[in-house]
């Protein structure tokens, strides 16, 4: 018998898109796909299709209650056949130039000819998007700079947060000699082994579950595509990893945000070098002195 799916519509704004599609990754969506105001999320059916349906509704109904101010955010529910769910999410997705050196696409969907940009294949069916966020480009963008201002030397590099390894597969195909990947989400964890694979490039990165506190070596670059909050929790590792005269970049920052960010690496020694804004969202690069 055909299955058939779930399809979850949630509006939300820019700043809970993150934690939205986080929490339905969690929750076992194969398939997330987030738009301009909200997202998209696929479950097949089963017996468990009530529970789902309230573990959604109790964490919306609680990301809400962290601020009066926050608009409500509406779910909606609709079943899908099994003949149309490969379709129903993957017309979003589409291949894309980054930068001036990335074309980044999923498996079905080759470059096209004459590409002469490195290319980037992520798996966007498992669930965390081929980079078309605004953070992510952001992030894409900021490692070609910073690459282009270490001029191809043997650098060695570090992911903080790295989801579904797209910014590490970035690094190894912009020259970096040995990158080290990080997640804390074991489901992150085994969606960049076979992005790296796929990409040819799991020689070149250490990919592992450890604590960046935990990791005893300093990069020519670090990069950490996060929140605001977390960065800010993580600031003072974060300024330990990068060596003096090495590149940081920072991303998931809303614009009112950049501030506090800023400030707090200033202290650290940090002197901001590039800012990109993308609708709310702002990336950062910093030069350590």
């Amino acid at each position: 018998m055909p299955q058939s799916w779930l399809r979850l519509s949630v509006r939300a704004g820019a700043a809970d898109l993150d934690a939205v599609s986080n929490f339905l990754i969690e929750l076992g969506s194969p398939g997330v796909v987030v738009k301009r105001n909200g997202i998209e999320a696929y479950f097949r059916r089963s017996r468990r299709d009530d529970s789902l349906k309230q573990a959604v509704r109790r964490f919306l109904r609680a990301l809400e209650g962290l601020d009066r101010h926050r608009s409500r955010l509406s779910a909606r529910w609709k079943v899908i056949a099994e003949e149309k769910w490969h379709d129903s999410w993957r017309r979003f997705i589409k291949p894309q130039k980054v930068g001036n050196s990335f074309w980044v696409t999923p498996p079905w969907l080759p470059p096209p000819k004459n590409n002469r940009r490195e290319v980037i294949t992520i798996e966007p069916g498992m669930a965390f998007g081929i980079g078309s966020h605004a953070t992510t480009r952001g992030c894409l963008e900021f490692l070609e700079k910073a690459a282009g201002f270490l001029r191809s030397k043997d650098f060695a590099a570090l992911d903080v947060g790295t989801g579904s390894g797209i910014l590490a597969i970035a690094l190894a195909k912009l020259g970096a000699r040995t990158i080290w990947a990080i997640d804390n989400d074991p489901v992150a964890l085994k969606v960049a082994r076979e992005n790296l694979s796929f990409n040819g490039v799991e020689q070149n990165v250490h990919l592992s579950g450890a604590e960046l506190r935990r990791i005893g070596k300093s990069f020519s670059l670090v990069v950490a595509n996060l929140t605001a909050e977390t960065i800010l929790g993580l600031a003072d590792a974060l300024a330990q990893k990068v060596k003096p005269q090495g590149f940081l970049i920072l991303s998931g920052i809303l614009h009112e945000q950049v501030r506090a960010v800023t400030r707090r690496f200033g202290t650290e020694g940090f002197v901001l070098l590039r800012r990109k804004r993308e609708k709310e969202w702002v990336t950062l690069l910093f030069k350590r002195q």
